[in-house]
């Protein structure tokens, strides 16, 4: 007896966390096209709707390095105070209209320096602009908690320096820290030093890893690196020979065992070739082995999706329950880096709450 179909409009309702989304990659396209016209950036197109299909499009080439380039006109216009100001508050309440309580936000500062903001500045205008957004969902009867992780860039040599910046913000809203960019040749090991000055000062840290590359980047990440959560992580099924059997091989086990968070982006790994089908992608089987599989959006814009959508795909391809997705969402409340209180006070108090009104 297969379970009845969730429609949209429940599942956007539905309270949801999500712990892998960057920022430069979740603009509104007509705040891309208003902000690129203010700062001179030739842009595609200049209708809304025309460069929102144009993102998409040019990210379903299959390959990671041609869908990170797609990034070189969202980064154009976060150069100034103004941009990142509104970009940070819409990012906020494009969540929160979205039915989003918990989002932990993505960027790397360093690549925001263009147009004479410091590092430090380029923190605390986005800062500025969440707390304005969160202020304005809470206002209108939606509120969403949205903590920050600071990316470094791991094709460049400022990691260590990010790191700093992480650790200096960490009582500002910045509870994390990441590394991102080109996965395939530039190993997250050659960064060790950011690594070692995070985990001396207590600061969480998750890595992109088992994306573009395989179970070796997952090993690094998490066994030289030390990495609390892996960012995507689709290839520890290559550490899984035989789904069906159960068995996992001793990495696959390892994060399974300790409760490593997978942050898994469905509609993204389709557009850079992790993953061929939603029916097929890895999630579904990891979340039934037991492992703690999270769902994400990465990038709003360029993958066109919302948490709404990514539900809706696997309620719909992938035969997923209105229990599945709950899991999903408590899966990311346990692992989102903010203190422990927070954690359970979001998952006892609006999520179970949340599905369970609407399983009614």
């Amino acid at each position: 007896m297969t379970a009845p179909r969730i429609d949209t409009d429940t599942i956007r309702r539905l309270p949801k966390a999500v712990l892998h989304d960057h920022l430069d990659g979740g603009l509104r396209p007509g705040t891309l096209v208003e902000l690129a016209d203010a700062v001179g950036h030739p842009l595609p197109t200049t209708d809304p709707q025309a460069l929102a299909a144009w993102f998409y499009d040019a990210a379903n080439s299959g390959d990671l390095v041609r869908y990170i380039a797609t990034f070189d006109h969202t980064l154009a216009v976060l150069q100034t105070r103004e941009g990142l100001l509104r970009t940070a508050e819409e990012y906020v309440l494009d969540l929160a209209a979205d039915g989003v309580v918990y989002g932990e936000v993505r960027y790397a500062p360093e690549l925001m320096v263009k147009g004479g903001l410091a590092l430090p500045e380029v923190v605390e205008t986005v800062q500025e602009g969440l707390a304005a957004g969160m202020a304005k969902a809470a206002a209108a009867g939606t509120p969403v908690r949205v903590g920050t992780l600071l990316c470094g860039m791991r094709m460049f040599d400022r990691t260590r320096e990010i790191a700093d910046l992480a650790v200096a913000f960490r009582d500002a809203g910045v509870v994390g820290f990441d590394i991102a960019g080109a996965e395939d040749g530039f190993p997250a090991a050659d960064h060790l030093a950011a690594f070692e000055h995070l985990r001396r000062e207590s600061v969480p840290f998750t890595i992109h890893a088992g994306e573009a590359h395989g179970l070796p980047s997952i090993h690094q990440a998490l066994q030289i690196c030390g990495a609390q959560r892996i960012g995507h992580g689709v290839r520890i099924m290559d550490d899984i020979p035989d789904p069906a059997a159960g068995k996992t091989g001793r990495l696959a086990g390892w994060v399974r065992d300790r409760r490593i968070a997978l942050e898994m982006c469905p509609t993204s790994n389709l557009q850079t070739g992790a993953a061929t089908s939603i029916a097929e992608h890895p999630i579904t089987v990891l979340r039934d082995l037991g492992f703690r599989v999270t769902l994400n959006t990465d990038n709003r814009l360029v993958s066109g999706t919302t948490m709404t959508r990514e539900m809706s795909l696997l309620t719909e391809e992938a035969g997923w329950t209105l229990d599945d997705l709950r899991t999903v969402t408590v899966n990311a409340l346990k692992s989102a880096f903010i203190p422990f209180e927070e954690r359970t006070a979001l998952i006892r108090d609006v999520v179970l709450p949340g599905y369970a009104a609407a399983a009614v």
